[in-house]
């Protein structure tokens, strides 16, 4: 069972702490570069710091900017590597799956079903309303965006995955040796952190809604699949499939895509169709593939470990 594969009397909760705060210290350090690029800009331009993230997106070239930026989920990624294996004692697998190795076809599967909906969802959109967007396609800086998203991207959404529902999710799960609490803490710490996009600051509180449900519907998939491998698939799909297709003013990630969305934001229906709607159907379908069953234990059941010490000599690997 996967949150199963953290628990052991050595593995203090006091552990995860110390260890989120050396992954953000990491984070930290992995933005020095983009800060170095954009003193060095300010200072040629003779224009000042940029002092908000608008700012920050119009100060370098745009893809320059994408990659400084998701820069820092690698060196995050590494840490949590270091974290896991020197301060936990734990196989990297371990924090992935409960499988004996990564299920490679999950994570195709979960982004293949997330592309397809996520193409569809904006060839609907541009062919319904074609006055709210322009075609943005430039041959040289798609083709540079498309090789930086094709690496960049999978290490961003991974270095989240494996901070939220894997490195936090079994945190939480030492602390309460329950399955819930887990999963509504990294929902809503997941959703808490994208207060600060700019399509929260441009639509209002309620886009929180819809970021605490992604990070509900990522839980979910990982608890009910006993491994993260589905979240990758997802969340990667999600990110580098709007990266490369549409754009705007207003969101997170502005690039070279081949689309700019230039409709004014509101929230309403975009928020409430996916989390009500799609994303209930989404677990349908891989519940389906996967033939989930014991929704209740799986979510919400306790945590019993037969033989702890069989657990602690579980985490005890060698190399990767």
């Amino acid at each position: 069972m996967y949150l199963e594969n953290a628990i052991s009397p050595k593995n203090k909760f006091w552990k995860y702490i110390v260890g989120s705060i050396i992954i953000i210290f990491a984070s930290f350090i992995g933005q020095i570069p983009l800060g170095i690029a954009l003193i060095f800009k300010s200072f040629n331009s003779k224009k000042g710091f940029p002092t908000d993230e608008a700012q920050l997106m119009k100060m370098l070239n745009g893809n320059l900017t994408l990659f400084l930026m998701l820069f820092s989920f690698a060196v995050a990624l590494l840490a949590i590597y270091l974290v896991v294996k020197h301060l936990h004692n734990q196989h990297f697998l371990t924090l992935t799956t409960s499988r004996n190795s990564v299920d490679w076809k999950r994570i195709f599967f979960s982004f293949g079903v997330w592309a397809v909906f996520t193409i569809i969802s904006v060839a609907i959109g541009y062919f319904s309303e074609p006055e709210n967007f322009v075609i943005n396609f430039k041959p040289v800086p798609f083709l540079i965006l498309l090789v930086i998203s094709l690496i960049m991207i999978p290490i961003q959404t991974s270095t989240e995955e494996y901070v939220f529902r894997g490195y936090l999710m079994q945190g939480f799960a030492n602390l309460s040796m329950n399955k819930w609490f887990p999963l509504l803490m990294t929902s809503l710490i997941f959703g808490l952190l994208h207060i600060a996009n700019p399509e929260v600051q441009k639509m209002g509180a309620i886009t929180m809604v819809y970021y605490i449900g992604t990070g509900l519907l990522l839980g979910i998939m990982t608890l009910m699949d006993d491994g993260m491998e589905l979240a990758l698939g997802f969340h990667a799909a999600n990110n580098l499939i709007s990266a490369l297709l549409i754009t705007s003013d207003w969101t997170a990630f502005q690039t070279d895509s081949i689309l700019k969305d230039k409709s004014t934001p509101s929230a309403g229906f975009e928020i409430i169709l996916p989390v009500f709607i799609v994303f209930p159907l989404i677990l349908f379908i891989f519940s389906k593939k996967y033939n989930w069953s014991n929704w209740k234990e799986k979510l919400f059941g306790k945590i019993e470990i037969e033989n702890p010490n069989l657990k602690i000599e579980s985490h005890e690997y060698t190399e990767l």
